[in-house]
């Protein structure tokens, strides 16, 4: 053929040179779309051959060169050649890509490498094989299979923009002959030719190997040797499997075995190899000692390891084993060298050396953390991998080994203490972050970290001849740590922290292609390597190939029993590294299926069973299957995943709540569909297309400790494309029913439409790709319905992202005759579906506003369809009847359901007939709860309205969560009466999960929810806010979300199977909780009298009974024995409150600053103080003790510049702060680090969370502010001894107080016993919040007085109360209206009233009324009246609010209260009595006595409306906004005012709000007791005046 291109070709491709000469265009500013093809198809054996003209050095990657089936006539170009498929087989680097997916790494020449002038060539060979030739040298079979008719394919990619043709013919006999040479002599190592994997002229010697193995166990004999032709094989699969009969199984056991036995012999010596010389001969006899000048034979070249050789090299014998060990020199030849990498014998202060230099170990590992640096004792070669393995660890510092490359000769370094303190040429990988002469330039390079690393962890290193430094974990590469490294640097280990123990690893040298991981080390157990009985090159087709599992097995795992049984030896220490894979590949049809033998009760999660297209023999097992990202399909727990990710959330039988004895398997069908079996039962299809050769895979994770596989597996069959009937299931089937009578057989048939995907034995449906596609998910019942047999579904998955849902109906096609369409709705014949409200026939509508509507209902709703004999069709709803939907219909119809739109996935329910609450899922009925009945006489049910994921049983006495961890909220029946106990029973826990049960009461009534009974329900109990919810969640308590109370009892997150929690309402309206019937006291106050008792089965508890009745129970009855003291946490039985609400403090540490600090920090007083000195920043520090758990620390802020902007932030650090370098400002710390910053929460410099706690900017002076870390690792804000609740969660232990000293603060004192806090028993004062819960309530003294002490208010420098300031100010209001003493002005912003530890709402008055606080308001105090001042008579009154105007302001301070006639158009309105609420406009002069008035003018009443929060009072139309311009910034501002007011009791009217609103104002208050009336002029006090500025 012409040595042309082709005309057609990437659009920046420039063709010249009679089309000969490719080159693209605009090279520099682009790296791709330069894809050229040749002018012809390729003739067999003719090697395209093109040179490379010119490189640029701007891009990384090179010319790519192929072949593909696609006509270049017709192609649309992709921008690279990787982009190309339909049968395209490309070259890229030292890849080989098979239409863009990778088939083979690490192939021939890397083609980045090559420079101009450089020749590359591409062949198909008649065989059908592709060959790549680099400068004339055959690189080998890259791939085989290939059909005739190909075009060459030439990548101008990246760093080359020009080739020319030099030629199309087949090679010179010149280069065969070549060629020929060189795989006989073994003269190029560097184009030694790869065919199926190993390279041409290997082979031969590890045939001989495999001889020279067994002659070593004396079983010469029982090993066969392969014919003399094989020794140097051209086509080694080719030729070998015709004549030999050797299957590909017993193929890489020969291999496998023959590589073992090598590194045996190395471990013994090598002598007998006869491939070593003395270490000092230079090996000048025959061919067959080429390269062989090792020391003592040794494979790696480590002579002082391996001992002393024959030193026989002057003759080799010419028996297969001579030769082979002659060949194996020579492959290795390029390696072996004397000058093995070892430690040198110089090294940190703290090294003991040891095996020869090539282990090394910190001494006193528990007294010391550093000085552990050890070095190589001579540079790294290029491409050259240093690779250790950590031996020991210990489980006390922080921090762990650190690993890296140095320029520093250690004979002339004076080793630091760690190597990170070394400024110059260093590069150190340190936890998953680089760094680059002690600093940071990589913060997560990879995603293993050193510091988690275990013991028998490798950790490798490669000095690339590139200059890139590449890392590798356990044989994986990383990726590139660093671009560009000096050419001599020295491997560099510090045994740092944890890290005690490490051992350099050699035997990665023999073989790079078979030694990516540690797999074959890990071979080397006292089973591999035994002489076997001889393999017979012609395969006894009588001898059994029992599936058996694979030595090679997860680093935690061991296989026992003659392969038959794996088990994690330790498996109370270790919950992973327990994979473990078939030591064949499965059979087409052939189950792999394994009995569970032994359990363990003390971790989360249990065994997981798969299948992967990675060999055992060559795969770096990963600690838990799921992570492996490629040729894997899992399924774990009751899902499927397929590369790490989940393709199916709810396949079928939950693998984690299997027990010992229970089998689970797994088949690959014909079909190459995948199937799953749980205790012999079928799960249904949880993937397609699987490739043919795969292994079975076993996870022995979690609780799942051993596991044997079961011979003569005997199964029920799986379901074929056939009509005969329905899917047979076996009795024990998760999803079968006992006695059921074939009314329960009705499945999902396993035709469907091409999106839909069937699962858990054919009871599930769901559309695959939810979000990307909406229709082509039709799927149909597997037989026809019988009259008045009722076909029932209920929704299980909603997405929110298409318009239209579910449509369901039936049709009288059978599915096999089906040609499944987009949607159901396109099929015009013998097909009845509603859709939306509309009944539709054969497509066409046929009646709108059917007595339902499908696009209505959610998650959990019923949806059924009967035919009646009489043919009508009848739809249900929840299990009602909707009533005729259309008539006529035939005898036979199959139900048909449309996962369409927003719809994604159902099951089919256990209903027959219209029945309530019958959900019957695989989660529910692999459970045998047993419905335990309530005392006699009970009343006590659960409400049919509930979360998503709860199933109630027993007629409503059980409720059972069936998936997920939240969702589960329930609540009792009926309202409870005062002091009615509502009590349930655990029965039924989930260790996978955190958390437990939440119960508390709530105002929300059930009833009032949508009819659909999941719509407007929380996740969980503390997230709902729709009406007033108090709850006790683990041993707090919450109202509406909010912290209230802290430690209240013994935590429920204790609880467990048999316990029982009870809730009641009590008289004095509190709210009590009772575990195992001990009363826990009451929990919370001020409890709404209309309540229900609620419950979320959340995190661990999955089921729950009542156990309580009506009838009022005695107090004094006999109590089940109380949870025990050991199930509390620490501190929880001393319940006592502690003065300024701190916690419970024991073993108190003595805290102080550490002296490693930011540059601008000055310490004093015995480490107690810190001031920053200069600038603004620089200003980090750290305590030098970690912050035990339960122990408050606590700062104060001593003084504050207000030349600066912003200030202080604090949290904690996760690692040891001995040796941080401190960077300018706290936000610039990325690991293990969280910070409180403004208003916000910080992890890792990432915002987790806003709006928490006080705006610190804005502490004053004084301020005393703390961190906590409680009992469950969660974090706590302290502001002058008030919590701020929990910032942050799991956070780890040891932990460092952090404080930044940023801006304007710039000293702090840490506060000891000696020190006085702001709030504490050292001083009288007390916050408004203290104050006000001590008001009168039954009988309880009220406080004198609810003002707080000056000291309290903590915003001295509030800029908003400052700016409300000066908008009074504006209002030239004489100044004798007002308190003197202005520290009774409060301001209510965010950050002043979480400063204080307001709550929102408070009583006040006798009898006690709520009122709000009125946050986001400025209270200024107004001057109280003398009398009223003395006789004190106004603090028994209610706290109330009223909006106003800005122009009534002066006339109501002038009258001293509220009058009639003010502007407001809210305070004051004449009511005519035969009108309540008809308000009319009021005027000017209506004020009372005048005389003259007429009769009806004395018929008008005044009335002043008031209301108990501001969220009502101050909206706009009540308190109208005015605009004004700050004088001190210019800006303008909108402001609004208001009065706070105390109203006397009886005085007033308490009714609804007229604004006609229908959403809740106040989640207090209901919209029809928002609003108070008071005509009596006397009946109001005004106490403050209240500014809003927006």
């Amino acid at each position: 053929m012409a040595a042309e291109l082709h005309p057609c070709s990437g659009k920046l491709i420039g063709l010249s040179n009679s089309n000969r000469t490719a080159q693209r265009n605009q090279p520099v500013q682009e790296f791709n779309n330069g894809l050229v093809l040749s002018r012809e198809p390729l003739k067999d054996r003719d090697v395209f051959t093109v040179r490379i003209d010119k490189k640029v050095n701007s891009w990384s990657g090179s010319i790519e060169i192929g072949v593909t089936s696609l006509d270049p006539a017709g192609l649309d170009f992709p921008s690279s050649a990787t982009g190309l498929k339909g049968g395209s087989w490309i070259v890229s680097g030292c890849s080989v890509l098979c239409d863009g997916r990778s088939v083979l790494e690490e192939y021939g020449r890397d083609l980045d490498q090559l420079s101009e002038g450089d020749r590359v060539g591409i062949q198909r060979s008649a065989h059908g094989e592709l060959h790549l030739w680099v400068n004339g040298q055959d690189c080998g079979a890259a791939a085989s299979g290939l059909p005739t008719g190909l075009w060459a394919v030439v990548d101008l990619y990246g760093k080359c923009t020009q080739v020319t043709v030099m030629s199309c013919e087949p090679p010179s006999l010149a280069e065969r002959d070549t060629e020929r040479e060189t795989v006989e002599e073994h003269e190029q190592e560097d184009e030694e030719v790869v065919v199926c994997g190993v390279r041409e002229g290997e082979f031969g010697g590890l045939t001989s190997a495999v001889n020279l193995a067994a002659a070593t166990n004396g079983t010469l004999e029982e090993v066969p040797e392969l014919p003399p032709t094989h020794n140097r094989p051209d086509k080694f699969p080719n030729n070998l499997e015709p004549e030999t009969g050797l299957t590909e199984h017993q193929l890489f056991d020969v291999l496998n075995n023959a590589i073992v036995s090598l590194y045996r012999s190395e471990d013994n010596g090598g002598g007998d190899l006869g491939v070593g010389g003395t270490g000092t001969d230079s090996g000048t006899g025959s061919r067959g000692d080429r390269g062989s000048s090792s020391g003592g034979g040794s494979i790696n070249g480590n002579s002082s390891d391996s001992g002393g050789g024959t030193g026989n090299t002057g003759s080799v014998s010419n028996s297969p084993a001579g030769g082979g060990g002659a060949r194996l020199g020579a492959v290795t030849g390029g390696m072996l060298t004397n000058d093995a990498l070892l430690f040198h014998e110089k090294c940190g202060t703290l090294i003991k050396l040891s095996n020869n230099n090539k282990t090394a170990e910190r001494r006193r590992p528990l007294d010391e953390f550093n000085n552990g640096v050890v070095m190589t004792n001579r540079p790294l070669r290029h491409n050259e991998m240093f690779e250790i393995r950590i031996d020991k660890l210990v489980d006390k510092w922080s921090g762990s080994i650190e690993i890296g490359v140095t320029t520093h000769n250690p004979n002339n370094l004076d080793y630091p203490a760690t190597m990170t303190n070394l400024r110059s040429g260093t590069i150190m990988m340190s936890g998953c972050g680089i760094l680059t002469n002690g600093k940071g330039t990589r913060r997560e390079y990879c995603e293993f970290s050193l510091d988690e690393l275990q013991e028998g962890d490798h950790i490798g290193l490669m000095h690339k001849a590139s200059g890139a430094l590449h890392f590798y974990i356990n044989g994986i590469d990383q990726g590139v740590a660093a671009a560009q490294t000096p050419a001599v640097v020295y491997g560099v280990v510090d045994l740092y922290g944890m890290a005690v123990k490490v051992t350099i690893v050699h035997n990665h040298n023999h073989s790079d292609r078979l030694r990516r991981n540690n797999a074959i080390m890990r071979a080397l157990s006292p089973d591999v390597g035994r002489p076997r009985p001889a393999l017979s090159l012609t395969p006894d087709p009588d001898a059994p190939d029992r599936l058996l599992f694979h030595s090679n097995c997860g680093q935690k795992a061991a296989i026992i029993s003659e392969g038959r049984t794996a088990l994690r030896p330790h498996a109370t220490d270790d919950f992973n590294h327990g994979v473990v894979l078939s030591g064949r590949p499965l059979r087409s049809n052939e189950v792999f299926q394994v009995r569970i033998d032994k359990m363990v009760d003390k971790w989360a999660g249990s065994i997981e069973i798969g299948v992967t297209t990675h060999n055992p023999a060559y795969l770096q097992l990963p600690s838990t299957m799921t992570n492996l990202r490629s040729g894997t399909w899992m399924m774990t727990g009751n899902g499927v995943m397929h590369n790490g990710t989940t393709i199916l959330d709810e396949y079928g039988h939950n693998l984690d709540r299997l027990k010992a004895g229970d089998t689970v398997g797994v088949v690959r069908k014909e079909d190459g569909s995948l199937h799953f079996f749980v205790n012999g039962v079928a799960q249904g299809p949880a993937a397609w297309n699987v490739p043919p050769s795969i292994y079975a895979v076993v996870d022995l994770y979690g609780q799942a400790a051993q596991a044997t596989i079961m011979d003569d597996v005997d199964l029920p069959p799986l379901p074929e494309d056939s009509s005969e009937g329905p899917t047979v299931m076996s009795p024990s089937s998760p999803c079968s029913v006992a006695g059921g009578n074939g009314a329960n057989d009705l499945r999902f048939h396993q035709l469907h439409g091409t999106n839909a995907v069937i699962t858990n034995g054919g009871r599930t449906a769901l559309r695959q790709n939810c979000r990307s596609e909406f229709n082509d998910a039709i799927v149909i019942s597997n037989r026809c319905l019988r009259d008045g047999e009722l076909f029932e579904i209920v929704i299980q998955k909603m997405v929110d992202r298409w318009s239209g849902s579910i449509e369901a109906g039936v049709t009288a096609i059978r599915p096999e005759e089906l040609e499944f369409p987009n949607t159901m709705t396109d099929i015009d014949y013998d097909t009845w579906m509603l859709s939306g409200t509309a009944i539709m026939q054969d497509g066409n509508t046929m009646r709108n506003n059917y007595g339902c509507d499908l696009d209505t209902l959610t998650t959990g709703s019923r949806i059924g369809m009967m035919r009646s004999a009489t043919g009508d069709l009848h739809y249900y709803i929840n299990g009602v009847d909707q009533g005729v939907a259309c008539t006529g219909l035939p005898p036979e119809v199959y139900a048909v359901i449309d996962l369409y739109g927003q719809c994604v996935q159902v099951s089919i329910t256990s209903s027959s007939g219209p029945q309530d609450n019958s959900l019957c899922t695989s989660n529910i009925t692999e459970k045998s709860f047993s419905i335990h009945s309530p005392v006699a006489g009970v009343a006590h049910r659960l409400h049919s309205k509930h979360g998503k994921n709860v199933v109630l049983l027993g007629e409503g006495c059980q409720a059972v969560r069936v998936g997920g961890y939240a969702h589960g909220i329930v609540f009792s029946a009926k309202e409870l009466k005062t002091d009615e106990l509502f009590e349930v029973k655990i029965d039924e826990v989930d260790d996978q999960w955190s958390g437990s049960l939440h119960m508390g009461l709530t105002t929300l009534a059930p009833p009032e929810l949508p009819s659909c009974p999941m719509s407007g329900l929380s996740p969980s109990l503390t997230q709902l806010r729709c009406k007033v919810t108090w709850l006790l969640a683990g041993s707090e308590v919450r109202r509406n979300g909010l912290l209230q109370r802290q430690n209240y009892g013994a935590s429920l997150d204790r609880l467990t199977v048999g316990n029982r929690v009870g809730v009641k309402r009590c008289s004095d309206d509190t709210m009590h909780v009772l575990i195992d019937g001990e009363d826990m006291g009451p929990a919370a106050t001020a409890v709404a009298k209309n309540v229900y008792a609620v419950l979320d089965l959340y995190g661990r508890v999955t089921a729950v009974s009542i156990v309580s009745s009506s009838v009022l129970e005695d107090a004094g009855s006999v109590k089940a024995p109380s949870l025990s003291s050991d199930s509390c946490s620490e501190g929880e039985e001393d319940r006592t409150p502690v003065e300024g609400g701190e916690p419970a403090l024991v073993h108190n540490t003595v805290m102080a600053f550490l002296e490693n600090h930011g540059k601008n920090i000055q310490l004093s007083h015995q480490n107690l103080t810190a001031a920053r000195v200069s600038s603004y920043n620089q200003g980090l520090l750290v305590t030098a003790q970690p912050l035990p758990r339960q122990q408050l620390f606590q700062f104060q802020i001593d003084r504050l510049n207000a030349s600066w902007t912003s200030s202080l932030s604090l949290g904690v650090i996760g690692h040891s702060p001995d040796r941080l370098n401190f960077p300018s400002t706290a936000c610039c710390l990325k690991r293990s680090v969280w910070l409180l910053q403004r208003d916000s929460v910080f992890h890792n410099s990432l915002k987790i969370c806003e709006n928490y706690g006080p705006n610190l900017d804005t502490c004053p002076e004084g301020t005393v502010l703390g961190l906590l870390v409680d009992g469950n690792s969660c974090l706590h804000l302290y502001v002058n001894g008030m919590d701020q609740g929990v910032a942050a969660q799991d956070i780890p232990t040891p932990c460092y107080p952090l404080i930044d000293l940023y801006g304007q603060c710039e000293q702090v004192t840490i506060v000891t016993n000696t020190v006085s806090t702001v709030g504490g028993e050292s001083g009288e004062a007390r916050c408004q919040g203290d104050m006000e819960k001590a008001d009168m309530v039954d009988g309880i003294k009220e406080s004198v007085c609810w003002t707080p002490h000056p000291e309290v208010n903590p915003n001295k420098t509030c800029e908003y109360q400052a700016l409300c300031s000066r908008f009074k100010d504006l209002l030239t209001l004489p100044d004798g209206y007002f308190n003197e003493d202005a520290k009774y002005n409060l301001c209510y912003c965010e950050s002043c009233h979480k400063l204080r530890g307001d709550e929102s709402y408070y009583k006040r008055g006798e009898p006690p009324r709520d009122y709000a606080l009125p946050f986001g308001w400025c209270r200024f105090a107004l001057r109280i009246k003398p009398h009223c001042e003395v006789s004190n008579s106004f603090k028994k009154w209610h706290i109330a609010y009223h909006g106003t105007s800005v122009g009534a302001l002066r006339r109501t301070l002038d009258h001293a209260q509220l009058l009639s006639g003010t502007s407001s158009i809210f305070s004051v309105s004449p009511v005519k009595t035969e009108g309540p609420n008809g308000y009319s406009e009021p005027e000017e002069n209506s004020s009372n006595s005048l005389p003259g008035r007429d009769r009806e003018r004395d018929r008008e009443v005044p009335r002043v409306q008031l209301s108990p929060t501001m969220r009502y009072s101050g909206l706009e139309m009540f308190a109208p906004k005015v605009q004004f311009r700050d004088p001190r910034s210019h800006c303008c501002h909108q402001a609004q005012v208001g009065f706070q007011v105390c109203v006397r009791p009886g005085s007033y009217k308490v009714g609804p709000q007229t604004l006609g609103a229908s959403e809740p104002l106040d989640p207090r208050f209901s919209n029809t007791e928002i609003e108070w009336i008071t005509k009596d002029q006397g009946g109001t006090l005004l106490y403050g005046l209240l500014i809003r500025v927006e």
